[in-house]
């Protein structure tokens, strides 16, 4: 038996896919799953999702969310996702320079928490797109 994998957004269902494996960036680090995992509620954090379907890998950028995982499903809730073949590779290394930029210069408590959230959304896309 495979998981069965269903990745929502705000603007409905993004992805209801079957996978062999799934490797997710959650707020307390990498989590790994496979068929018969232990059930589990867990936030994640702005970064990629590697998919394996088979042999081939694919990756996905998700911007915040949780994930459940129970009884082979894996639901996945984000604020955003966004599959790698939608962008240009320059276009996302150029979104990564200019964010890696304004954090770099970023003054004050404000504008370095916006300038954080805007490089680890730049920085997920690129890590989905380079894979």
């Amino acid at each position: 038996m495979r998981l069965q994998v269903c990745i929502l957004t705000p603007d409905g269902i993004f992805q209801n896919e079957e996978a062999d494996e799934l490797i997710m960036l959650t707020s307390t680090g990498q989590i790994g799953v496979l068929n018969n995992h232990a059930p589990v509620i867990t936030a994640l954090d702005i970064g990629p999702i590697l998919v394996r379907r088979s042999t081939k890998w694919t990756a996905l950028a998700l911007i915040g969310g949780f994930a459940v995982v129970q009884d082979n499903k894996v639901t996945i809730l984000v604020n955003e996702a966004e599959a790698p073949t939608s962008t240009i590779i320059t276009e996302i290394e150029k979104a990564l320079a200019s964010a890696t930029d304004r954090l770099n210069n970023a003054v004050g408590d404000r504008e370095t928490v916006k300038a954080t959230l805007s490089f680890k959304r730049a920085r997920a896309r690129y890590k989905a797109a380079s894979i």
